[in-house]
């Protein structure tokens, strides 16, 4: 059971909202390959909202799963109205297929959660909470992982010290995508149409008031996690890159130590050279000194068309991600007036 830590303290100025739940709650769960999980997954969200008396819809998209995960999404559309499915044409990735489902997410507040069940519906509750006294974000972080290797925590919480201290917006340490968004943030996350997307740093980069609640992290309910270990250095390197210019600094920094070094030892030999008559000796030290700077040189140059890479693809324009078929969910949405509802209307939004 989730439990807010002692260090929630309202920001100034924060006001409560007047209404004691979100008139419509949207779900946006992107699937891959999650045949297994799909109905679960429903059941146990449905309970939760049934035990909360909370409107709602789910946004189920489908990036490109090779089982049977889109029929198990329209077997629950054609019993449960509420049900809304975004196909996509191929496997995009998490990020995109995330991304798709809060383009198409109606509700005055959205959840963000996994198929998986590793994240419990009931702390929903606790997140309609945070929205109630004003917050923007309500974000879960994990108390316990269990079901990880101690490899894949240490790993974990080493990228996320990282990003706090290289990163442009502090990113919160073992909190994923599950969370809670008003509908002012997701507007504001759907602007930003960058193709290379970390959505964690997104998050955090887009600010307004948000609040933590821990929780403990189940194991998966039912398949394997598509997240190896490549996958996840990928990732990093996705986030690290599309968060910051740390690496481009550090590598030119680097640069220049190298190169004060070279000079200080180039000025040591030719002091020794002329001091004390030295014959010119030391061929493996120099065969050495060339392969290191040589792969300096190389390594900076990766750095730099990692960053080059990202400008080529944000400059061809591509839309985010195609879809074969957008079903709506029949859920009647808020309403919502003037610039408000242009904004939160799903046709109104491009994939682009």
């Amino acid at each position: 059971m989730a439990s807010p830590p002692s260090e929630n303290a309202s920001p100034p100025g924060l006001t409560p909202r007047a209404e004691t739940a979100p008139a419509l709650l949207s779900i946006v769960c992107p699937a891959y390959n999650e045949a297994d999980n799909i109905i679960p997954f429903h059941k146990a969200v449905s309970k939760a909202m049934r035990r909360l008396a909370q409107p709602f819809e789910i946004v189920f998209v489908n990036d490109g799963s090779r089982d049977e995960t889109l029929l198990k999404m329209r077997e629950l559309r054609s019993v449960h109205s509420n049900t809304a499915i975004v196909d996509l044409s191929r496997n995009f990735g998490k990020e995109i297929a995330l991304t798709a489902g809060l383009d198409q997410a109606r509700g005055d507040a959205v959840v963000v959660i996994d198929a998986d069940l590793q994240d419990p519906p009931e702390v929903i509750g606790d997140f309609i909470a945070g929205w109630r006294e004003g917050y923007d974000v309500v974000y879960a972080q994990r108390r316990a992982r269990h079901g990880e290797s101690w490899l894949k925590k240490a790993t974990a919480a080493a990228f996320y010290k990282m990003m706090r201290s290289v990163g442009p917006a502090p990113l919160p340490e073992n909190v994923g995508d599950f969370r809670l968004m008003s509908r002012k943030t997701v507007d504001a996350v759907c602007a930003l149409r960058e193709r290379h997307r970390f959505m964690k740093g997104v998050f955090a980069w887009v600010g307004f008031p948000a609040k933590v609640i821990q929780y403990d992290r189940a194991p998966r309910a039912a398949g394997a996690t598509k997240w190896n270990y490549w996958k996840l250095w990928n990732l990093s390197l996705e986030g690290l890159t599309s968060s910051t210019l740390a690496p481009l600094k550090l590598s030119t920094y680097f640069g220049f130590a190298v190169a004060g070094f070279a000079f200080l030892l180039g000025a040591f030999f030719i002091m020794k050279k002329l001091v004390y008559g030295d014959p010119v000796q030391g061929f493996p030290t120099l065969a050495a000194l060339i392969l290191f700077l040589g792969g300096v040189q190389l390594m900076v140059l990766g750095v730099i068309g990692e960053y080059l890479g990202r400008i080529f693809n944000e400059t061809k324009q591509r839309p985010l991600y195609f879809t074969n078929a957008i079903q709506a969910s029949d859920v009647e949405a808020p309403l919502r007036t003037g610039e408000e509802a242009q904004r939160a209307a799903p046709a109104s939004r491009s994939v682009a």
